[in-house]
């Protein structure tokens, strides 16, 4: 047998790569990510605890007290007579009204149908779908704002349920779980037995498609919930605004922002941040009590057995 040469033994030891230099790339990604990502929700989370002096003078990371916030609340809510309660209950109304006409279209007239029934028109409906879905919003919403405006629909509450409600993504959802997961010898036998396609469908296909159809549900109304560019052009009057649009006018009104505007206001950094947060709760909400359902849906139709 031959000794290794501690000159050998170094070599080799040096021509291995570091086990460190991974840990340490992860740990330089990790930095960047809890800098840009988690560092300002923690200041937005802390903001309206701090009077909007001791935003900018004290450290950014600082808690200010209870009894701001209440007044922050305070402020918010009287803004311009109960403003954000109004905003917030409009968000509800157009995301809940155009769910319910997203859910009776794409579940059974959209997946449903496109998936297990063959009728002339059916491949170019699906390719109308995927086209829509991949194009960009704004690409729709002249066409859009001029339809509504044909059938005098503006400044209406239609004018937001109706386009919302129409989610090809959705239907493309519902589509790869019903073509890929649901089982065909079922269905056979159902028929066989005397199932009408109704029945099929509300007895057999809708129950074991929950968590499809919850996967869309969630995904259409954090949608809903997030949109600004229609809402801007087609709602005229501040008293019909949804929330995110609300928070632009909430914006123009802080004098950090809009000095001219904002003069006389009690609309400042920590009622701005305090409306954010207010803004978003909802959402967070709705995820945390269904996560496990979106996770169900996330993997439904991934595997065929």
């Amino acid at each position: 047998m031959t000794q290794t040469t501690p000159f050998l033994t170094a070599v080799r030891r040096r021509a291995r790569p570091s086990r460190s230099l991974p840990f340490l790339v992860v740990g330089l990604l990790l930095a960047l990510l809890l800098v840009f990502f988690v560092l300002p929700v923690i200041w937005l989370l802390l903001a309206p605890s701090k009077t909007a002096g001791e935003v900018v003078r004290d450290n950014p990371l600082s808690f200010g007290s209870f009894h701001q916030i209440g007044t922050a609340w305070r402020h918010l809510f009287a803004f311009q007579n109960g403003a954000m309660s109004r905003w917030l209950l409009n968000s509800a109304i157009y995301s809940g009204g155009s769910l319910v006409l997203t859910l009776a279209v794409s579940v059974p007239a959209g997946g449903y149908a496109l998936a297990l029934t063959r009728f002339r028109g059916r491949k170019t409906l699906l390719v109308i779908s995927l086209v829509t879905m991949i194009m960009p919003q704004a690409t729709l919403v002249l066409p859009i704002f001029l339809e509504l405006n044909r059938f005098h629909l503006i400044g209406t509450v239609w004018s937001l349920i109706l386009p919302f409600s129409f989610y090809p993504f959705g239907v493309y959802l519902v589509y790869i779980y019903f073509g890929s997961s649901l089982p065909r010898d079922l269905l056979s036998a159902a028929r066989i037995d005397g199932c009408t396609e109704w029945q099929l469908f509300s007895r057999i296909a809708l129950p074991l498609a929950k968590p499809v159809v919850v996967l869309v549900a969630f995904f259409s109304f954090v949608g809903n919930w997030n949109n600004f560019f229609l809402p801007y052009l087609v709602l005229p009057n501040s008293e019909q605004f949804p929330v995110q649009v609300g928070l632009n006018q909430l914006l123009t009104s802080t004098p950090s922002f809009n000095p001219v505007a904002g003069a006389g206001l009690n609309i400042t950094i920590p009622e701005l941040a305090l409306a954010v947060i207010i803004a978003i709760l909802p959402v967070l909400v709705l995820f945390v009590f269904s996560q496990r359902t979106l996770v169900s849906g996330m993997l439904a139709g991934s595997s065929k057995e």
